[in-house]
């Protein structure tokens, strides 16, 4: 028995007082409510109307069952409109997972010109080195580095862009140590490593003006897994290490640091929006990754264009 199509009869039956009114308004048969009512009836083992050739009238227990259905049917048309209108307009909670060698140069930004747009959306930013399982961690959208394209999954994945690293240093640890002025000379160099999953801890790769040129790090001194600590140690003059073109771009306006072996850049790695289904999609995340797609292009796409006009040599 399908009991909230029969409820849904039942009210209008005792609404309208009529099951040929009812069943006008519902577009059926009288004998299909008629049959409805019945065997909701049979099912509760209770009479709920008291039927005459003239009318219909509600029994004491048909009185008190009314006003439940009318409020469990209210409470799931409310839900119903809810779960639609997510879909029509952004609103609630966006759970992002992003790695954190992005966070601040790209992924908070982006988020605050989001937010502007869509103020009925709150977003949960976590921001860590480990690549999440997006329905068991409770995530909307991952943000994901990878230096290949993603393997194959059940997820729905967008490429944003590709994001270049480059190496730096700050001017007075060139001063007191020299400038490299080819790969092989790293190795008289205080090399920093940046520890993240996605890439080899043991090497670079550098695309240069040769194709790609390997340089095999020795066991360092200092090695972090968030690009805003390296950025803090080059500034401190502790060596020479790789950040994002975003993320040094302002250091390399003021000139706290400069570009070291600047004809080359680390191995491009591709960003990806990974979310779990396309169909249905909530309007947040549709929104959200619709946003990226622009917004990343645009800050990637700057760059390019700004990172030829700072400063990159010692």
């Amino acid at each position: 028995m399908d009991t909230l199509r029969n409820m849904r009869i039942f009210v209008e039956v005792a609404e309208t007082s009529s099951f040929t009114a009812a069943a006008r308004q519902l577009d059926t048969s009288t004998g299909f409510v008629s049959r409805s009512v019945s065997e909701l009836e049979s099912h509760l083992r209770t009479r709920l109307l008291n039927r005459t050739t003239r009318r219909l009238a509600l029994t004491e227990a048909g009185e008190r069952y009314l006003v439940r259905c009318q409020g469990i049917l209210a409470s799931i048309d409310a839900a119903e409109a809810e779960a639609s209108d997510a879909r029509a307009k952004p609103v609630g909670v966006l759970r992002v997972h992003a790695m954190a060698c992005i966070g601040q140069s790209y992924v908070v930004p982006a988020v605050a010109a989001y937010l502007e747009h869509y103020p009925s959306v709150n977003v949960d930013l976590t921001l860590s080195q480990n690549v999440p399982d997006l329905l068991e961690d409770g995530y909307d959208v991952a943000l994901r580095l990878t230096p290949n394209t993603l393997p194959d999954s059940n997820y729905i994945s967008h490429k944003l862009g590709v994001v270049d690293s480059v190496l730096c240093a700050a001017p007075r640890y060139l001063e007191l140590h020299g400038k490299p002025s080819s790969v092989a000379d790293l190795s008289n160099h205080k090399c920093l490593q940046v520890a993240l999953p996605i890439l080899p801890s043991d090497r670079w790769v550098l695309v240069g003006p040769n194709g790609v040129d390997e340089y095999r790090l020795p066991d360092g001194r200092f090695k972090v897994n968030v690009s805003d600590a390296m950025a803090v140690a080059l500034q401190e003059g502790m060596g020479i290490g790789p950040l994002t073109m975003k993320a040094v771009r302002s250091s390399l306006r003021n000139g706290s640091l400069v570009r070291v072996l600047p004809e080359y850049r680390l191995q491009e790695l591709n960003l990806y929006a990974v979310y779990a289904s396309r169909q249905y999609l909530d309007a947040k995340i549709k929104t959200w990754v619709e946003f990226l797609r622009g917004w990343i292009a645009d800050a990637l796409n700057t760059d390019e264009l700004g990172i030829g006009n700072e400063q990159v040599e010692a």
